[in-house]
């Protein structure tokens, strides 16, 4: 790839907590990434039409709030329908080990809990999307 990786970060629903997805923002960019963050409060929508218009090659979803297998699969739909489905896409955040093959099955690339060092995040991030 001849550019940097391009990721959006995003906080979708009514979850006000966003230090996380600040502090692996920051990451991404130490590792070279392109990051864009969305704020809070984002809306399924509105995260498709932002991974858009900056044309990315990945989008990083912080859930905290459970709201994980209403809010992900609008996103990865949306992004489907709008022919982006070279965007993969990552869940951080609280994920239920019981929803974690459902998240995978839906087609999420993978899913950070929280504990994960920001260096597997980047790592990850940079191995699934030069790969597509």
């Amino acid at each position: 790839m001849s550019r940097p990786l391009r990721v959006l970060i995003a906080k979708p629903g009514l979850d006000g907590h966003d230090r996380g997805a600040k502090v692996v923002a920051r990451a991404l960019r130490d590792a070279g990434m392109e990051v864009i963050y969305t704020g809070l409060r984002q809306t399924p929508e509105m995260i498709v039409e932002a991974a858009l218009q900056e044309d990315v090659d990945a989008v990083g979803l912080s859930i905290l709030s459970g709201a994980h297998m209403t809010l992900v699969p609008r996103v990865i739909d949306g992004l489907r329908r709008a022919g982006a489905d070279r965007v993969k896409v990552f869940v951080g955040g609280i994920i239920p080990e019981e929803d974690v093959s459902r998240l995978r099955d839906m087609g999420v690339a993978g899913i950070f809990g929280p504990g994960t060092s920001t260096q597997a995040i980047a790592d990850s991030i940079g191995e699934q999307t030069s790969e597509s």
